[in-house]
């Protein structure tokens, strides 16, 4: 995982558990990786990992079971939503609004990326 300068590397690694639970690889009450794997597998210290989980935990996004492990909370998905929309709407979308204003990228543009970009996210259709 590549880090960013302008942000914590405990919120950048929640940021990243929120993203498997969103995209449906970490379903609600099954166990993620432990404070150490998930350590190896981003290449960061564990008390980095257990600062996120805590983050986390505070926001009923994971919840422990004390000498089990982590699991995600049944109502992750619907607490990263909403902390996520809010953070998007205050702080990124006025930028990408001042954006399209600047460099003068019209609404079917846009609307044309999203539609691509929501197809490529959304999960295929099952038999």
């Amino acid at each position: 995982m590549e880090f960013r300068d302008h942000q914590a590397i405990y919120v950048q690694i929640a940021d990243y558990v929120c993203e498997q639970v969103l995209l449906g690889q970490w379903p609600a009450d099954e166990k993620i990786p432990s404070v150490r794997d998930l350590g190896v597998l981003l290449q960061v210290n564990p008390n980095t990992v257990m600062r996120s989980y805590e983050w986390l935990q505070q926001r009923d996004v994971i919840y422990n079971k004390r000498g089990i492990g982590f699991f995600v909370s049944p109502q992750a998905r619907a607490h990263i939503l909403e902390y996520r929309r809010e953070v998007f709407l205050e702080q990124e979308l006025p930028v990408v609004l001042r954006n399209l204003i600047l460099y003068d990228i019209p609404l079917e543009e846009l609307t044309r990326r999203y539609d691509a970009c929501r197809r490529d996210l959304s999960p295929p259709p099952q038999p």
